[in-house]
């Protein structure tokens, strides 16, 4: 049985990320999670991106994902969304590399050049 403090924890905590859903946010990244994306390492790539917005407390940065992008050849891709700017597509993407891409791009605001496939005004 929880107590009444572990409840009222439990229920800021689901408050606070429905927040964070149904929020405009700054910055959107979609990783591709098809199965060739899944194949070549998304999981680990999503992990990472998710492990560094929550390590840098970005409350602003919505992390989602999609299926199959067309893209096979350069799995796993990440697109990197922000208001105003042109959708960017990073492919080829490690651990690594995604972790440079969150303080790079999102921190930083310096799209990381060398690991770009695409961009595209919307």
């Amino acid at each position: 049985m929880k107590t009444l403090e572990e409840l009222r924890k439990i229920r800021e905590k689901a408050q606070n990320e429905m927040k964070m859903r149904n929020s405009e946010s700054r910055v959107k990244v979609v990783v591709g999670m098809g199965t060739s994306g899944i194949a070549l390492g998304a999981r680990d790539v999503m992990k990472a991106i998710l492990d560094e917005v929550s390590n840098r407390k970005l409350t602003d940065v919505l992390v989602t994902q999609t299926g199959e992008k067309g893209l096979s050849s350069m799995e796993p891709v990440v697109d990197v969304i922000e208001k105003g700017k042109p959708k960017i597509t990073y492919g080829n993407v490690t651990p690594e590399n995604a972790r440079k891409i969150v303080v790079e791009h999102i921190v930083n605001g310096k799209v990381v050049s060398d690991l770009v496939v695409a961009t595209k005004n919307d």
